[in-house]
């Protein structure tokens, strides 16, 4: 298993909107977290995402004057824990900041919202009549993963390496660690397709080829002096 810990990838300016994301997250997860159990049910059954619902167009809750394709949106809020939540914000803070740095706070929130989007369609599109919530921001977070793959490959991530008793902390190339965890989660939603784990696999998978798709097809390359990539998007 590989965490990442930090990158050793400056950013040259405050990644306001990735603080922002992480800070609006926590809060929503705290709200969540001091509701009573028939409350907390009935918040998570109005702003999580339910494949059956969004394909059909049919409210969760008789009644409901929340539009359900909204869910799109809120679902990225929720999260079933709080090592649910610690996790997906670790990601968020070691690859948001530098792809933030690279787009500017207004694209970039965009890009995150867009990378959610895209990883709930393809979760819907494997399962329409699904009717296991999908809760999480790791769909937008995989988008950003996708994102720095394609601008940082070489960048060093301090990573904790942990497998069996096997334990260390160790510089690895960013292209490594984001390419293990692609494959993982490929590997994954090909054996566990509809989540009955409890892990939206096919919509972590949604989240990073739109993100890497996205920045592929619309980055241009240029040289540096120093031989290094630079991309920039054109969003025009």
């Amino acid at each position: 298993m590989f965490i990442p810990l930090k990158d050793d990838n400056p950013a040259s300016r405050k990644p306001i909107i990735t603080i922002a994301l992480i800070a609006v997250n926590s809060l929503v997860y705290i709200y969540s977290a001091t509701l009573p159990q028939p409350q907390l049910q009935f918040f998570i059954a109005q702003f999580a995402l339910i494949p059956y619902d969004i394909f059909h167009l049919t409210p969760s809750l008789p009644g409901s004057a929340f539009p359900e394709y909204l869910t799109l949106l809120t679902s990225m809020f929720l999260h079933g824990g709080l090592l649910h939540l610690g996790g997906n914000m670790l990601f968020l803070w070691v690859f948001g900041n530098n792809v933030e740095d690279h787009l500017g706070p207004i694209k970039f929130a965009l890009f995150y919202l867009a990378s959610g989007i895209a990883a709930a369609a393809l979760f819907i599109i494997f399962g329409p009549n699904s009717q296991v919530p999908l809760v999480g921001a790791s769909g937008a977070i995989a988008g950003v993963m996708g994102a720095y793959f394609v601008l940082y490959p070489k960048a060093r991530i301090l990573t904790l390496i942990f497998l069996f008793y096997f334990i260390r902390v160790v510089r690895i190339p960013a292209a490594i660690v984001l390419g293990f965890w692609i494959f993982y989660q490929i590997f994954m939603s090909a054996i566990d397709a509809n989540a009955q784990g409890g892990v939206a696999w096919l919509a972590h998978v949604g989240g990073f080829a739109f993100g890497w798709i996205l920045f592929k097809i619309f980055s241009s390359r240029r040289n540096k002096g120093d031989g290094q990539r630079i991309y920039r998007l054109d969003w025009s």
